[in-house]
């Protein structure tokens, strides 16, 4: 198959590319995102793809959606941050374009971007973990990408880490999410400048603000990347329990490489030092195993995109039969 789409729908943008075998994107579009209309948003993914189509020959277009999605990988079943419940929207989008269209959830998307064409491009087994806003994650295994019986696997930042700890947005207690996530990191920031911690008074200066509830991820983490001490810490401790996620994940999986990536992973060795430590920390049976190595992602904000793009090529896997 030749050239195919890729799009990458997020809570308020959608990005769309024409991507090639070799993974390069040529032309490039995205509309806005109206998440909380389920059909104005099936029509500006469909206006977006006919804008590429119109420009080049297209054989298919895979959607990254942020949500659980189908085994038979055309309906999204839930999305936290769109209007999505049991949407078919594989079908819809294909009867508008009158081509193939498959449905990935973004995370998988993204996973696979970095194994075809990015970090993990000469392993087979590995797993890959977003550590934005929130985490999110893939696993490929054997070259194949694992979806479970029902879609919904690899969901990894909703592995419990803390019985009993913070709320998560999923509904449950003590998720990996809650303490390994920028949303993690931006809560102990406050809490820290709230409690009128001189070294956060001097995190808030670095990054310019007086106002803790004005204090982001972002922020944090290029204050770190300064050299800040509060926020260094910050990092060191979200690593930490990152690292601690990780060993149970390769404990389960057993890959060949561990890919970090999404925004929080711009702080590069401060992030990874301290989680590659505390993965070795807790790693069971540490000193009669093979190890993973950890790489950062290459592909950025495109891994998504490209990801999908290429996954439109592959046939659905068949589904399970029902005993």
């Amino acid at each position: 198959m030749g050239l195919t789409i890729g799009i990458d729908v997020g809570g308020t943008k959608i990005a769309a590319g024409v991507v090639g075998e070799d993974g390069v994107i040529g032309a490039r579009t995205h509309r806005d995102t109206p998440a909380d209309n389920v059909d104005a948003t099936a029509a500006a993914i469909c206006d977006a793809a006919a804008e590429l189509i119109a420009g080049h020959e297209v054989e298919a277009v895979g959607i990254g959606a942020a949500g659980f999605v189908s085994s038979d990988r055309s309906t999204v079943l839930f999305a936290p941050n769109l209007a999505w419940r049991d949407e078919p929207l594989g079908a819809r989008v294909a009867e508008q374009l009158t081509i193939p269209v498959v449905v990935e959830n973004d995370a998988n998307a993204a996973a696979w971007g970095e194994f075809a064409f990015g970090a993990a491009k000469d392993v087979e087994h590995m797993v890959c973990i977003t550590v934005g806003t929130g985490i999110g994650g893939g696993v490929v295994i054997a070259g194949e990408m694992l979806r479970g019986a029902h879609g919904v696997a690899a969901e990894l930042g909703h592995m419990r880490v803390v019985p009993g700890g913070h709320r998560c947005g999923c509904g449950a207690r003590g998720c990996l999410e809650q303490y390994a996530s920028g949303r993690a990191l931006v809560r102990e920031g406050r809490a820290q400048a709230e409690s009128g911690s001189v070294a956060a008074a001097q995190m808030l200066s670095v990054c310019g603000i007086s106002d803790p509830a004005e204090l982001t991820g972002p922020m944090i983490t290029e204050a770190a990347m300064a050299g800040d001490p509060c926020a260094v810490e910050l990092l060191e401790d979200l690593g930490r329990w990152l690292g601690e996620g990780l060993a149970s994940l390769a404990t389960m999986f057993d890959p060949t490489l561990i890919v970090i990536g999404g925004g929080v992973s711009a702080a590069k060795d401060l992030l990874m030092k301290s989680a590659e430590v505390a993965f070795e920390k807790v790693l069971p049976a540490k000193s009669n195993r093979p190890h993973p190595t950890f790489s950062l992602a290459e592909l950025g904000n495109d891994a998504g995109l490209i990801g999908a793009a290429d996954l439109a090529r592959r046939p659905a896997p068949a589904p399970e039969k029902a005993r």
